[in-house]
């Protein structure tokens, strides 16, 4: 007999894989959940995250199986999708709805998903609950390489948070490779790249095997540390097989690791032996010859990218070209790319490529190009804004990098470290107080800390005659004074005119335990003139520098270049100049300014030309310190021959350079020649220092007629100036020519307008002191002998020279 028939029908078909997997979960039972377990899995693995999390929630009983809960949250940690996977793990967790029991699985995926969000405190939150439930949870690596993971990529935003990452790795029972790569991963994003060794060897040393992603994760401290870590490093990658050489983001670490060293010939032979190349790959070797400044090989391997079809290129291949671009300061090649990008994108630039063009116009010093550029940028972000602030300040345009600072706040973005340092150095270049001040009170009001924010506080103070504010910031510092900060302080009191305190503050240095860098020489020896303590101080800070490998540095082997100079031993200069093997156009323009001040005019002439020959373009600094030498000597058409060759290399003449040539022609006799000069300028000429300095010129050589015409232009011109030693050279010129009641008017408009000559003093070395020697109380002496045991007692005048270090 037939069974009978079921009264309840049967299901319609269903017309999808979500309807399908919910009339299967229906009835209930192991089967139809496994059944269910299978259709979320095929809808995550197919991408369609949104219709599984509908069926999780709307299509299946509550509360939904635990299982199904963990697959969709693994789909959407694996999709990159953290705040997706939160948002699910609240909602499944919300006290008003019955809840599914989270087990290990869940948790772990809930704490990835706040690790890669930099959800701290959702993080905290997820692991009190997981606290809660400890005792009837499963202790697994997983779930323990889960909360050291949270951690480690937000300790960042917490305090103590690498402390928090250790404790919780030595707690770890049993620790897998995962925990290795976790920790010593994260101490070299923290700066501690001596941990991240010493815990890569504590791996290996308990027996752990590594993984590529171990190698991916050490590679970058071996940077930092002894010279021969990348060698070992890669050596033993090696060992491990093909397969860890050929492990593409291996291969981009370890070119990473060789070009951070500087051996980018080592870090090409590891790009060429790579059995498959990804765009990483060629973006980091490409990178790499950018950060080493072989700027020619880095753009044939973008030129070889370009014309591959197998790796396209993408953004980071374009910004590294750029940055090639802006570092050799090449504007042609820049210009080329900015046409390429436009063509290619059809006129819409990714924001980072838009800020990355601004910087290379602006480094190129075509200020208005980057600006339009940067005013097209339909979505600025506040990299945007503060890269174009950031170019205005460096182009010496500080009111408009000001002004654009009020117009960022306008537009709702509110100014932070970098823009408050670009604010900071506008004001230090423009002496403007007021405003040093008030980027000072913002920082205050709003609890703002940066790297090296202090140190622009105290150039801001120095630079506007502030000096004892400027120490009061780096009082404030106590003990927290790094390198930076010293610096900075002895760069102020070095600029301030107070080079003695900048010997003693260099001394403090040492004492504080503080190393000296290359930037500390380089700030603290053009104090060394014998206000600050003569060559002797300058003698012991170069043995120093050859005591700590310093003197290589082109930037410090200048600074003894000037110092040598300056202080009149020009052969110890030439010296130290011989045995440099890097110079720049600033190394060879401080020593031909040295030899012509010495009067060494051949020779100064010689290293000029030998200077072209080697393929360094002098400026304009270089070309007045030859013109200057020619003037020292008396080398009068070479002088000039000089100054007419400037245009062809692009140069303009400045006054500084005018004044040279006027005093060049002067001293040879020819001071009508250079009165047709300075005629000859036009409004070029209209500076009191050109017409002063024939007005000089007129009275050494007695041209009375002339010294009359350059009278009135620099009377002109001083009214707008006041410029004291002017006055006094023009009252010196009336009282010469016996007009008596000229000159005394003139002296009593000065006093009238508060205009006074700074009194002439020299320092005169003694032994081991400088004694200054004012001209004024010179006089005076002559005029009253019995006033000579007042000079025999010039109290604070003269200064110890003695050991500095």
């Amino acid at each position: 007999m037939a069974p009978p028939q079921c009264a309840v029908s049967s299901p319609p078909a269903p017309t999808n894989a979500a309807n399908a997997a919910a009339a299967a979960a229906g009835g209930g039972g192991k089967g139809r959940t496994q059944l269910a377990v299978a259709q979320v899995k095929k809808l995550c693995k197919q991408g369609r995250l949104e219709q599984a999390r509908r069926l999780l929630l709307d299509a299946l009983p509550r509360p939904p199986p635990t299982l199904l809960c963990n697959v969709l949250l693994i789909a959407y940690v694996a999709a990159a999708l953290p705040d997706h996977a939160l948002r699910l793990y609240a909602l499944l967790n919300h006290a008003a709805r019955p809840a599914p029991r989270s087990d290990h699985y869940t948790y772990s995926c809930a704490l990835t998903a706040c690790a890669r969000s930099r959800r701290l405190r959702l993080g905290r939150s997820v692991h009190a609950h997981l606290l809660r439930r400890a005792r009837s949870l499963p202790d697994t690596a997983v779930l323990r390489n889960s909360l050291l993971n949270l951690y480690a990529s937000c300790a960042r935003y917490c305090h103590g948070g690498v402390d928090v990452v250790r404790r919780l790795f030595d707690a770890m029972p049993k620790k897998n490779v995962v925990s290795w790569n976790t920790l010593f991963g994260w101490y070299v994003k923290t700066g501690r790249p001596d941990e991240a060794l010493e815990m890569f060897v504590r791996m290996l040393e308990d027996g752990v095997r590594p993984t590529p992603v171990s190698f991916v994760n050490v590679f970058p401290a071996a940077g930092s540390g002894d010279p021969s870590w990348p060698f070992l490093l890669y050596g033993l990658l090696i060992k491990h097989g093909v397969e860890y050489v050929n492990d593409l983001f291996v291969v981009s670490s370890a070119i990473g690791m060789f070009s951070e060293i500087g051996d980018v010939r080592t870090a090409r032979m590891v790009f060429d032996r790579a059995a498959k190349k990804n765009i990483e790959v060629w973006n980091t070797m490409i990178t790499g010859y950018v950060q080493n400044g072989q700027f020619s090989e880095a753009m044939d391997l973008f030129i070889q990218i370009l014309g591959s079809k197998e790796v396209p290129s993408d953004v980071v291949t374009f910004l590294s070209a750029v940055t090639a671009a802006s570092q050799s300061q090449d504007v042609r090649l820049g210009q080329q790319l900015h046409g390429y990008l436009m063509k290619g994108m059809h006129s819409t630039l990714p924001v980072i490529l838009g800020n990355a063009l601004v910087v290379m116009y602006s480094r190129c010093g075509d200020v208005q190009t980057a600006f339009e550029l940067f005013d097209r940028v339909p979505e600025k972000d506040i990299v945007s804004w503060n890269t174009m602030i950031t170019a205005f300040v460096q182009n010496d345009f500080d009111l408009e990098g000001l002004l654009l600072v009020y117009e960022m706040q306008k537009s709702g973005f509110i100014p932070d470290t970098v823009t408050l340092t670009a604010v900071l150095s506008a004001a230090s270049n423009t002496g403007d107080l007021q405003i040093g001040k008030q980027s000072h009170g913002y920082l205050i009001r709003h609890g703002i800390e940066g790297e090296g924010l202090e140190s622009y506080l105290i150039d801001m103070y120095s630079k506007s005659g502030r000096i004892d504010m400027a120490q009061r910031v780096f009082d404030g510092y106590g003990n927290n004074r790094d390198e930076v900060t010293w610096n900075a302080m002895i760069a102020g009191y070095t600029q301030g005119g107070q080079p003695e305190q900048a010997v003693l503050a260099f001394r403090a240095m040492i004492e504080a335990g503080v190393e000296p860098t290359s930037v500390t020489l380089a700030s603290v020896l053009p104090a060394c003139d014998p206000v600050g303590g003569g060559v002797c101080a300058g003698k012991q800070i170069h043995s120093f520098a050859l005591r700590h490998s310093l003197d290589t540095n082109v930037f410090v082997g200048t600074a003894l270049v000037d110092m040598y100079s300056k202080c009149g031993e020009i052969s110890a200069a030439e010296n130290v100049f011989g045995g440099m093997t890097e110079k720049t156009t600033v190394t060879y323009t401080t020593m031909i300014s040295g030899l012509g001040q010495h009067g060494y005019g051949e020779r100064a002439l010689s290293l000029f030309y030998s200077m072209r020959d080697k393929g360094l373009k002098p400026d304009a600094v270089t070309f007045l310190a030859a013109i200057s030498a020619c003037n020292y000597s008396g080398f009068v058409d070479e002088g000039l021959s000089l100054y007419r060759s400037m245009e062809t290399f692009g140069l303009l003449a400045t006054p500084q350079h005018h004044c040279c040539i006027v005093d060049l022609l002067a001293k040879a006799g020819r001071v009508d020649e250079a009165y047709d000069f300075v005629e000859s300028l036009g409004e070029d000429g209209n500076f009191i220092a050109i017409w002063g300095s024939l007005l000089a010129s007129c009275k050494v050589q007695g041209k009375m007629e002339l010294a009359a015409w350059a009278t009135e232009k620099v009377l002109n011109i001083e009214k707008q100036y006041g410029h004291a030693g002017y006055n006094v050279l023009l009252s010196q010129l009336f009282a010469a020519e016996g007009n008596w009641s000229s000159a005394d008017s003139l002296r009593k408009e000065m006093r009238l307008r508060g205009v006074r000559k700074e009194v002439g003093s020299s320092w005169i070395k003694v032994q081991t002191a400088a004694l200054q020697d004012r001209s004024v109380e010179r006089n005076q002496k002559q005029n009253f002998p019995e006033n000579e045991h007042v000079f025999s007692m010039l109290d604070g005048d003269t200064c110890s020279t003695g050991a500095i270090i």
